[in-house]
């Protein structure tokens, strides 16, 4: 593999990274957050959600400057986002002041949901994309693993008054060394053909590919696609010849959340804690939840460019089925009688669970939406997704604390697994296989590809949607 496309890869990677550890850092400040700022059930709900509420902001808002700066200069912009938010988090005395500096930070992940698929997807070539674009989900399993870990030393190294304000801070670090590394890499090719920068584009496919002939193949295919759409400023996105990929792409988003993943991995320590474990032992078994989760994904990886995509959700389907059904009949048959024995199986449940995501879910989100999406809409299509995601995972998780505590948790994980059971019938009978397949090409797999009509019609219409 070229080492500048690995390196290219890593560095949006770390993007991820930032999006896992800020994702998950809550987690452990949740009993703290309650003491300070005087909250709990919906609110507690709801400031734990103003994050994922920026996180929907950052996905609606981050494809229009993705195409127009470009995919690195907006990566810039989510290290600014990652490090301001961390560290106002850390700092802040007022619930309304923390609240706005996890939703800043939350627009960080919001946009790096978007653009770090984009940038992997765009320079890696198609042999290796899953694999690469993978490395996205890689590093937000291992952010979740280093913020779980993190929380659980600072919990155990600093007094309590001040150790989950350490907890956001500690982000900035990541956060700085991810801003400099980007000046390491260059701009994806595909966006400088389509602003017109073709030098820097050739210079950029000549240095990302294998030899002169991948390189004339690259440069041909990019150009055969930009030339159909000449003349066309923005071609609509809304339209019935775009329905399949939209409809595919909010699909797996949704699915995605009604798992309950974010919620789980949000209120890990306070589940362990409902089924009996102690504190610090609530926080370890948090660990071992966030190392199962970077185990499998590291698994799903290494199959995924050889098995495909629909494989790995069949997969991940049968094992949230299996899961979620053991974590509901564990809370339904103990009933708030929870026992040290309890908590052993809750946590056998969780890893199952976790497991099954991470092989499934986790590792195929998306690397499928940053393929399904033709190059004139790949970064409104990505925005489209991430949107869908981040609104079910605000959604679910603001509701998960209020529906366990009033109906309880065999309730929540019940309505998870009937979630679970019609992305399966999905999986079968609806989602196509894109592994392999070069990005110029999968718009005439799918049946979207434009006629002559069409592009007509998008170079003399309305800008579009």
């Amino acid at each position: 593999m070229n080492g500048l496309v690995l390196r290219s890869a890593i560095v949006a990677g770390l993007g991820g990274l930032l999006f896992g550890f800020d994702t998950a850092v809550i987690s452990g400040t949740t009993e703290d957050l309650e003491r300070v700022y005087d909250i709990g059930g919906f609110m507690l709900g709801f400031t734990v959600a103003t994050a994922l509420i920026g996180t929907i902001v950052g996905a609606l808002a981050a494809s229009r400057p993705a195409d127009r700066y470009g995919r690195r200069k907006v990566l810039f912009l989510i290290g600014i986002l990652y490090f301001v938010g961390a560290l106002g988090s850390g700092l802040a005395t007022d619930l309304w002041v923390f609240m706005l500096f996890r939703f800043l930070g939350g627009i960080g992940v919001g946009v790096a949901s978007v653009v770090a698929p984009i940038y992997t997807a765009e320079i890696a070539p198609p042999r290796y994309r899953g694999r690469l674009v993978g490395l996205v989900q890689f590093n937000i399993v291992l952010g979740i693993l280093l913020a779980y870990l993190s929380n659980f030393i600072i919990e155990n190294t600093l007094s309590q008054d001040i150790a989950w304000r350490w907890m956001f801070m500690v982000m900035a670090f990541p956060a700085v060394l991810f801003f400099l590394l980007l000046f390491t890499v260059p701009e994806t090719p595909r966006w400088l053909f389509s602003v017109g920068r073709r030098d820097e584009a050739v210079s950029v496919v000549n240095r990302t590919t294998g030899s002169p002939e991948d390189a004339r193949f690259e440069i041909g295919e990019i150009e055969e696609a930009l030339a159909k759409l000449h003349g066309a400023k923005r071609v609509p996105f809304f339209v019935g010849q775009n329905r399949r990929v939209i409809l595919l792409a909010f699909a797996i988003a949704a699915f995605n959340q009604l798992s309950g993943i974010n919620a789980i991995l949000y209120y890990a320590p306070d589940i362990f804690r409902m089924a009996g474990a102690g504190d610090n032992a609530a926080s370890l078994q948090s660990v071992v939840v966030g190392l199962v989760n970077l185990v499998a994904t590291m698994a799903a990886l290494t199959v995924i460019d050889r098995i495909g995509r629909r494989r790995l959700m069949f997969v991940g389907s049968i094992g949230y089925l299996v899961s979620l059904g053991a974590l509901a009949i564990v809370f339904f048959a103990f009933d708030g009688e929870f026992s040290g024995f309890s908590s052993v199986l809750v946590l056998a449940g969780l890893v199952v669970f976790i497991a099954s995501h991470a092989f499934g879910q986790g590792s195929v989100i998306w690397v499928f939406i940053s393929e399904i999406f033709p190059n004139r809409i790949r970064a409104r299509g990505q925005s489209l997704g991430s949107l869908t995601h981040w609104v079910f995972a605000a959604a679910v998780s603001w509701t998960f604390p209020g529906i366990a505590s009033a109906l309880g948790g065999g309730t929540a994980f019940a309505l998870f697994f009937v979630c679970m059971v019609g992305q399966l019938l999905w999986v079968i009978f609806v989602m196509p296989e894109t592994k392999g397949v070069p990005l110029e090409e999968m718009e005439k797999n799918l049946g979207i590809e434009l006629s002559e009509e069409d592009i007509a019609g998008a170079g003399s219409g309305p800008r579009g949607h």
